[in-house]
């Protein structure tokens, strides 16, 4: 990687940093408290999202008649990502180990808060905690996946592709040959390297 893309991979990290500063900043603005798993709101917040949620009999009553034939799909899929959730995490848990690979937190991919949010009923925070978990669970096995492939075929495709993951940048262009081994080498002490330092931080 020449100095130059280096540079604006820097900058590309610093605009990272600081656009994440700057939608905390805004999302204290809603007067809410975080104290671990345990999220709550100004009394007068709370007040106010109370008097908008909508009652159970209500909400069904305004549910479209599509949505109803499609939740029983929706919801069965929760038995083939409760059992994808048990495999990835087995094996991050047997495998990473062997290759030193650093674990990823499943802690910091599936967040389920959306109860504590008084504006929603019983019924929308099913739902909430339910796409949460499945969307979680999809990040958390592309975290899994992508230290894997760090690891053992950090390469860039030919195609452009969307949505990559942090490291990808880092990976070596598709078609270098040159030194491939050495280079994939100094990638996986690379990331170590960074991993042990934001463990430190």
């Amino acid at each position: 990687m020449n100095n130059r893309i280096s540079q604006i991979l820097d900058q590309i990290t610093a605009l990272e940093h600081e656009l994440h500063t700057v939608i905390e900043q805004q999302e204290g603005r809603l007067c809410c408290k975080v104290e671990g798993k345990c999220v709550t709101f100004e009394r007068a917040v709370k007040e106010a999202h109370v008097k908008v949620k909508t009652g159970v009999f209500s909400w069904f009553r305004t549910v479209r008649p599509q949505n109803y034939l499609t939740m029983p799909i929706i919801y069965s899929m929760i038995f083939p990502l409760a059992l994808f959730d048990l495999f990835v995490t087995l094996y991050q848990a047997t495998c990473f180990p062997i290759y030193r690979i650093t674990k990823a937190s499943r802690a910091n991919y599936i967040i389920i808060d959306h109860q504590h949010l008084s504006y929603l009923n019983i019924i929308e925070k099913a739902h909430s905690m339910y796409c949460s978990y499945a969307a979680g669970l999809l990040a958390y096995a592309q975290e899994i996946t992508a230290r894997t492939e760090q690891y053992f075929c950090p390469i860039k495709h030919a195609q452009k592709i969307l949505n990559t993951y942090s490291h990808y940048k880092y990976f070596l262009n598709y078609g270098d040959a040159d030194n491939f081994h050495g280079k994939v080498e100094k990638l996986r002490a690379d990331f170590a390297k960074e991993e042990s330092q934001s463990r430190s931080i």
